[in-house]
């Protein structure tokens, strides 16, 4: 038997234990866990560990993928700099997302100068051909350092760069889903470091992304749960230290300010996005009265908003796996590989 099918069966067989435990102090209440990483939810629809649970533990996925939360007034603000002629990269999720009228990649075959891109170095040998290029920003905390990067390099971007801890304690505070604990991401809080989350009174565990780490996370929630501890525990300390990068945190500090952002399904959230601080840099002022004409968007059958708050799931959407498909779909979250409706799709479910 391989070591990590070892330590498989012993976490399930801790989750049981402390589940059995819980249980029998509350009763027959369900205990709610969000994972907020696409990452999470992929390994957990693909290796089923949803229905290795004791059933009173109830697992639900939060809005854990970047391009999914991205508001729909953003895409279509970047549309309209296509369509304005500005020269516009980002990566490739993000051209599939449809905006009121279409995607950007749609604006690409229309317009052209959108371009898709990998990795920050090709942005700066677009930068080259095209001098007023903007890039769309997008991402947690993870992927914010590479705009960062760009914005030392003078490339424009227009952030819609989100932060994780704000969002978890709106999540913890929503008396509609009641979340009793959180599995808090890994990629993220190799960023941010453990210490990000001492603010807020909610058990969490932060967690890797193997099957084996995952249950490790659910595991050290549950005695948490148990325990009736509101702490971070860093269950993945492979990778996550508690002060995070400070180099990574420093940059985002110099590059951008905190400000409050739109998210998709759950709002503005205060001080939850990062905006870029210098104004001859950001996007959002340099297009500013080219921006100001793009209406606010209409809402349509999609429920993708609910999904990433976690109160449906992606079949109790009426367009999911009929008009909405990763072939053509209505909303973000059948469009990026860590969107719920795309991952539930995968495995069929």
């Amino acid at each position: 038997m391989l070591e990590s099918e070892k330590e498989i069966k012993q976490h399930l067989k801790e989750i049981k234990r402390i589940a059995s435990k819980i249980k029998d102090k509350q009763g027959d209440k369900t205990i709610t866990l969000m994972e907020i990483c696409g990452g999470h939810t992929n390994v957990i629809m693909k290796y089923g560990i949803r229905d290795l649970l004791p059933r009173n533990i109830r697992l639900i996925s939060g809005p854990g993928c970047p391009v999914c939360v991205s508001s729909q007034k953003d895409i279509d603000c970047m549309i309209e700099l296509a369509h304005q002629g500005v020269p516009v990269a980002t990566y490739g999720d993000m051209l599939r997302v449809p905006g009121s009228k279409y995607s950007l990649d749609d604006a690409r075959a229309k317009y052209g100068k959108v371009f898709e891109v990998y990795s920050t170095t090709e942005v700066l040998e677009l930068k080259k051909k095209h001098p007023d290029i903007v890039f769309f920003g997008i991402g947690f905390e993870t992927t914010a350092p590479m705009s960062a990067f760009l914005l030392k390099n003078k490339v424009a971007v227009y952030s819609v760069h989100k932060l994780v801890p704000p969002a978890v304690e709106i999540l913890a505070s929503d008396k509609d889903i009641k979340i009793d604990g959180f599995i808090s991401p890994g990629h993220v809080s190799t960023i941010i470091g453990r210490k990000a989350y001492d603010n807020i009174r909610v058990p969490q565990a932060v967690s890797g992304f193997t099957p084996e780490r995952i249950l490790r996370g659910i595991r050290v929630l549950l005695e948490l749960i148990r325990d009736k501890k509101m702490i971070t525990v860093n269950a993945y300390p492979e990778a996550v230290k508690e002060e995070g990068n400070v180099v990574a945190q420093k940059l985002l500090q110099e590059t951008f300010i905190i400000t409050d952002s739109d998210w998709r399904g759950l709002g503005t959230l205060p001080k939850s996005g990062l905006e870029v601080r210098d104004d001859s840099l950001n996007a959002k002022k340099i297009y500013a009265k080219i921006l100001s004409k793009v209406p606010e968007p209409k809402k349509t059958g999609c429920r993708c908003g609910e999904i990433l708050k976690g109160t449906i799931g992606p079949q109790e959407c009426p367009l999911y796996r009929k008009s909405c498909t990763p072939e053509n779909p209505v909303g973000a979250c059948m469009v990026s590989e860590e969107g719920s409706c795309a991952i539930a799709y995968r495995y069929g479910k």
